[in-house]
């Protein structure tokens, strides 16, 4: 009798415990979505805080070792922020911009995919058949697993969200959920600052062309 009572208490803790962690995890979530959403409308046509911001949190809460942000130019993609970068490998980015091959993430996601999970990167084909990037992300970073998130307009892909951690431990599918979360937000600040930006571009026509006449 004793024994079992002991063991429904024992279980009972253990509920206890993960209930205040879902409800802990919850709450920070809530929290850093909160604090993006301000920043956005803080900064209107601003995007380098939006970003920062939203990259801090989405690699805190995902326990993430650094992370990256790209946005699409053309047919490269140019880091847009770095968050907890290492030295050496931020120094290589900053000269460098993404002409994604096809087993990259970003390669993958131009063919459709809308995350990329590499859980161990040593052991990808880009890595193996010498792609620069992905070499100096391990060497140069430490980098082991990475996950990728798309960020997509309209079905086109105008940029992705990079989480790193420099062990061989993948991400949940909960973590990866979140920072599609943040992708989402990270496309709503970047089509608010093209529309800002677009009627700016066009007062500034409309006051030119009055001056004239």
């Amino acid at each position: 009798m004793t024994a079992t009572l002991d063991d429904d208490l024992a279980e009972l803790r253990r509920a206890n415990a993960e209930l205040q962690q879902r409800l802990d995890e919850a709450l920070a979530r809530e929290a850093a979505t909160a604090e993006v959403l301000q920043v956005i409308n803080s900064s209107p046509g601003d995007l380098t805080p939006v970003f920062d911001t939203m990259l801090a949190k989405a690699m805190r809460l995902c326990e993430a070792a650094f992370g990256i942000l790209l946005v699409r130019d053309g047919d490269n993609f140019q880091t847009a922020a770095l968050h907890g970068v290492p030295p050496a490998l931020a120094e290589f980015l900053s000269r460098t911009s993404r002409q994604p091959g096809r087993h990259t993430a970003v390669g993958r996601m131009l063919e459709g995919e809308d995350f990329v999970h590499f859980e161990d990167m040593t052991a990808e084909r880009a890595y193996q058949l010498g792609d620069a990037r992905q070499r100096a992300f391990v060497e140069l970073g430490g980098t082991r697993t990475y996950v990728a998130v798309a960020l997509r307009k309209d079905g086109r892909l105008v940029g992705m969200i990079g989480a790193y951690r420099q062990e061989v431990r993948p991400f949940t599918d909960k973590q990866v959920s979140l920072l599609q979360n943040f992708a989402a937000q990270t496309v709503i600040a970047m089509e608010n600052a093209r529309l800002i930006a677009e009627t700016r571009e066009a007062l500034e026509q409309q006051t030119a062309t009055a001056e004239v006449l």
